[in-house]
């Protein structure tokens, strides 16, 4: 394991997503922030109201702010800007639009994306309203925002955000490590996957559009009956429609390596979300060689650029279409499996975790 470099600035980071039943992309985002910005020389105090997760690094303090909890301290945070923090550190990160009441230090909210206010039918009702406010307070309070790629940059200048306020500080893939044949074998077999397959990873929510990747895999078994649909991820929130059929295998959480494993045995990775700030999964997807086919329209055209394969989102045609192309085409595949790796590979999370020191470093100087 890497040191932690000569601690010269601290940051109190929020982390109230690691005690979410799903902590989804955020989740991963705070995760890697914790695992790397101690080797980047920043001393992390970590907070949250809840007691730390079993895993947390051991350079890391946690502070638990105790009762309220949950929701409740959530709302009153956004609605009455109590109850104040009680945390050290010499800047204060909010890495999600849960928005905690600022002081008289430096104070930096991510926003992630913005699809409450572009696709509010695909949240509750309770979740676009404090979204909307955790963005008003994001506006009004935050002395700069973060945001995971250029495409949710434009969507905050679009609301109105101060365009010198707001930088890009893009989301981290890791380079995929070497692992022996044999061993990725056995972890793709004890999920049951047997077979050529298609996967998709993402939390299963509306926003995800799973439903017309399911009928889209279903125009493409005409033709290719021995292909199965894998998806993979935990159940979020809402309604996606009838997705279990012949040849679909929701296989739910999974432990990481058997994720990485079966990345690396997918004739491709298709995902048909309708909206995403950054697209993690795309960008794990081309770190292990897996084709990748994806929607226009959002932050995933930017991630995979031209080592993935686009179509418009809700086109269910042109989806199937392009997974039969590249099923029939092996020259194709093998392309985009040399290109996916080159494109990521200068996206680190210890890359992420520098672009967010320096910010800090230069917020506490300013």
């Amino acid at each position: 394991m890497t040191r932690s470099a000569a601690i010269d600035v601290g940051v109190a980071l929020h982390c109230g997503q690691l005690l979410q039943p799903v902590p989804g992309g955020i989740g991963r985002y705070v995760d890697a922030l914790l695992t790397y910005l101690p080797r980047e020389g920043v001393g992390v105090e970590a907070f949250a109201a809840g007691p730390p997760p079993d895993d947390l690094p051991v350079d890391v303090d946690w502070v638990d702010l105790g009762a309220p909890r949950g929701g409740l301290r959530y709302e009153l945070w956004h609605r009455i800007r109590r109850p104040r923090l009680r945390v050290g550190g010499s800047i204060v990160h909010a890495p999600s639009l849960a928005v905690p009441p600022r002081d008289d230090r430096p104070f930096i909210v991510t926003v992630h994306d913005v699809a409450f206010l572009r696709h509010p039918q695909s949240t509750t009702r309770r979740g676009v309203e404090f979204h909307r406010r955790g963005l008003q307070l994001a506006r009004r309070d935050a002395d700069l925002v973060l945001t995971p790629s250029e495409f949710t940059r434009r969507e905050l200048i679009a609301e109105g955000f101060d365009p010198a306020t707001v930088r890009t500080a893009r989301l981290g893939c890791d380079p995929a490590p070497a692992v022996a044949d044999p061993i990725v074998n056995a972890r793709v077999a004890a999920t049951g996957v047997s077979g050529r397959f298609i996967i998709t990873v993402g939390t299963v929510e509306p926003r995800k559009r799973l439903r017309l990747l399911v009928d889209a895999f279903r125009e493409v078994q005409r033709r290719h009956h021995d292909v199965t649909l894998v998806i993979v991820g935990p159940d979020g929130w809402g309604d996606v429609g009838r997705i279990d059929f012949p040849g679909v295998r929701r296989l739910g959480r999974l432990p990481w390596n058997q994720v990485d494993a079966l990345y690396r045995r997918a004739q491709l990775c298709c995902i048909t979300s309708v909206y995403e700030g950054f697209g993690l999964p795309a960008a794990e997807a081309m770190a292990r060689a897996c084709p990748v086919v994806t929607t226009t329209g959002n932050a995933l055209q930017e991630v995979v650029g031209d080592a993935g394969v686009l179509v418009p989102p809700d086109d269910v045609g042109a989806t199937a279409a392009e997974i039969e192309r590249l099923l029939d085409d092996d020259a194709a595949r093998q392309e985009l499996a040399r290109l996916g790796p080159a494109r990521v590979a200068s996206q680190s999370w210890q890359r992420t975790a520098s672009e967010h020191a320096a910010v800090y470093r230069a917020m506490v100087e300013r």
